[in-house]
């Protein structure tokens, strides 16, 4: 049995199957619902029910509360309809992003590299090619470990039926230990995708700073990618950051990059240098190393930030202090299934993410 779902302001209406959540309709049918941790915490998918009836499902009572539900407020994550419904979302699509609908897809492992003393690239071979904007990620089913994992994509667009990750080992993390210490060259893992909100503003003129740290760098450099195969002529700047030099990894990559396109800057740092690297660039955290790049003085630019929320945090403040407004600023925290919704949070500079 299924449901229609019909979807203001837009007017969109969906196709929800029995015991399918309002949201996994909605984005496997190219329809936007603004969402977060996809799994009832942090309230980013928050909906009025117009008309209908649907299951709260396992919404937390923090992110909806018990007079919210009673003013017929639902997480759309969690939600499941039993009636035909009418609901009301706060949708703000920007006119760049493509909608490209969520399926599922067999990725068979082609590629294991070790990039840094804790990060992984995995490179996978999809069954059939999938469509993404730069900057999307997708979810991963990890064998053994419950729910799936958020992995942004590194490579471009243009390469439809490759999939490549990069993966940080977090300490007692199951899924990441599984990927790290399990996964085998011809392993095949199951994967649903594109998701996300984290694209590249084509439309808009400005010139192109990112911001990225440790496994962050994985959504700038799809981006990046994408915006030279396209002959894009805007400056691009990327400040990458990362502890030391052995966990600056694909340098070489950025750097060759550099010299093939005048309108690409490259810009490396290290908060912590080892005696033994011998580092001569940018010493210092990454925000640090965009501030002085840019002599504090970010207006006129659209910038990406993608990595751990205290980067994240700092590089926005140094990035407003220097003139840049919310509506040039956008991001993409990594944050692991640990860390709970409070790090899934909007930030206390922004009205909204």
């Amino acid at each position: 049995m299924s449901y229609e779902v019909t979807i203001e302001p837009t007017g969109d209406v969906i196709t929800v199957e029995e015991g399918q959540t309002i949201l996994d309709a909605a984005l496997r049918q190219g329809v936007w619902l603004p969402f977060a941790c996809g799994h009832g915490t942090c309230a980013t998918c928050k909906i009025q029910v117009l008309e209908g009836e649907a299951d709260v499902g396992e919404a937390s009572p923090f992110a909806l509360m018990d007079m919210e539900r009673d003013e017929g407020k639902l997480l759309a994550c969690c939600a499941k309809p039993e009636t035909d419904m009418v609901i009301e979302a706060d949708i703000d699509v920007d006119p760049d992003f493509c909608g490209y609908p969520v399926e599922d897809y067999t990725a068979t492992t082609i590629a294991i590299d070790q990039l840094s003393p804790t990060i992984k690239g995995l490179v996978f071979e999809l069954d059939r090619p999938m469509q993404f904007q730069a900057g999307q990620y997708v979810n991963l089913t990890i064998p053994g470990v419950e729910g799936t994992r958020a992995f942004s994509i590194a490579n471009s667009p243009s390469q439809p039926t490759r999939l490549e990750l990069h993966v940080r080992l977090v300490p007692d993390g199951a899924g990441t230990s599984w990927l790290h210490q399990q996964l085998q060259v011809g392993k095949q893992l199951q994967i649903s995708g594109p998701y996300g909100q984290f694209f590249v503003r084509k439309s808009d003129p400005k010139d192109l700073i990112f911001i990225a740290g440790g496994s962050g760098l994985s959504s700038p450099q799809s981006m990046i990618l994408d915006l030279l195969e396209e002959g894009c002529e805007r400056q691009i700047t990327l400040f990458q950051g990362a502890r030391n030099l052995a966990e600056l990894y694909n340098r070489e990559l950025f750097e060759s990059l550099a010299k093939k396109h005048s309108n690409f800057c490259y810009v490396p740092a290290l908060n912590a240098p080892l005696p033994e690297d011998n580092w001569a660039g940018f010493a210092g955290f990454v925000h640090e190393a965009a501030m002085a790049h840019f002599n504090n003085r970010f207006s006129e630019h659209k910038a990406y930030l993608c990595g751990p929320p205290p980067m994240i945090d700092a590089a926005i403040t140094s990035l407003m202090q220097g003139r840049l407004f919310e509506r040039d600023i956008h991001m993409e925290r990594f944050v692991t299934a640990a860390d709970g919704a409070e790090e899934q949070s909007r930030s206390a500079l922004f009205k909204r993410i």
